[in-house]
């Protein structure tokens, strides 16, 4: 996605050991006009995917999440990372590493918003190492829903995460809208994943 990746050359910021800071893009600001861009963008590389509910990771998942749920007309559900006292009955619990906060978090889904049969897809803002997609995957697993996509605003291809989630066995696609393939000293090297290679192979 050209101003996304325009937005990520003008704005981002490397702060070593593969963090990569967009926090005016993404994990802090928003800009309206373009998540609701990048919102129809993904939906437009999931047009014909039945898709019944996208589930995200709070807090930076959510607006590209609800983005997309928006131009796909579907619900979103987040998983949350401490439980809070209006979450009650069954809950579905994983945990996952947080590269940023150097500690695993957990992932919180109440059963309520989440149900046997329905089609999954997920929606982040990172797919790095793949971790905390995997969690995520699991937890689709444990409601008994069928998972039926990935997509994540930013890929880091050189931390190994769509080749994870396509090792686990998982073939539906997988998207991105900016790809980072490498980090090297300060740069931030940035295409569209076209240019990488990425969504045109799925």
């Amino acid at each position: 996605m050209k101003a996304l990746v325009e937005r990520i050359r003008a704005e981002g910021q490397n702060l070593g050991d593969g963090i990569l800071k967009i926090d005016s893009i993404l994990n802090h600001q928003i800009y309206p006009d373009l998540m609701l861009e990048m919102g129809k963008e993904m939906a437009r590389h999931f047009e014909g995917v039945p898709v019944d509910r996208i589930l995200t990771v709070e807090i930076s998942g959510i607006a590209p999440a609800l983005m997309t749920g928006l131009a796909m007309g579907v619900p979103v559900v987040y998983a949350r990372k401490v439980k809070p006292i209006t979450m009650a009955g069954p809950v579905f619990l994983e945990t996952a590493p947080s590269h940023t906060k150097g500690m695993e978090v957990n992932l919180l889904v109440s059963a309520e918003f989440l149900h046997a049969g329905e089609k999954v897809l997920i929606v982040d803002d990172f797919l790095a190492t793949g971790k905390t997609l995997m969690a995520l995957a699991r937890i689709v697993k444990s409601a008994r829903a069928e998972l039926v996509g990935v997509g994540a605003v930013v890929e880091k291809t050189f931390e190994g995460g769509r080749e994870l989630l396509r090792k686990a066995g998982y073939t539906f696609p997988i998207v991105s809208l900016a790809a980072i393939t490498n980090m090297y000293g300060d740069t931030i090297n940035v295409v569209s994943p076209e240019e990488a290679d990425l969504n045109a192979s799925r």
